[in-house]
């Protein structure tokens, strides 16, 4: 059962350790997506399409509705991993998405989930 279900949901958060991002040639942003993004299993796509792309950073819930995160990487991944996001996971919807720079964070290795 607990192979289906990391098939189903990916893996636990602190086991896919991605290499940490080159900080010389990094960004990080914080993102808010707005929608109909709870519920729908968003945040595990969020993590991983992260993941697929080499992204660090994390992914949660918010009360209002929303969904924050921090993505750190090179500008060119981010570009990626922001269309990605637009495009959704097939039941999500996404109609407002709000992005702003942060300092990036040394020796960062991996994208998980907040709770």
């Amino acid at each position: 059962m607990k192979d289906f279900l990391k098939q189903i949901f990916g893996s636990n958060a602190d086991e896919d350790i991605i290499s940490p991002v080159d900080t010389a040639n990094a960004v990080r942003k914080s993102i808010t997506v707005a929608g109909q993004v709870q519920g729908v299993g968003f945040r595990y796509f969020v993590r991983q399409t992260a993941r697929a792309l080499g992204v660090t950073g994390w992914v949660m819930n918010l009360n209002d509705g929303t969904v924050t995160m921090e993505a750190q990487c090179s500008p060119q991944v981010l570009e990626k991993f922001v269309e990605q996001l637009k495009k959704g996971n097939g039941f999500s919807k996404i109609v407002q998405l709000k992005s702003y720079d942060l300092k990036v964070v040394e020796g960062e290795n991996k994208f998980g989930i907040k709770y």
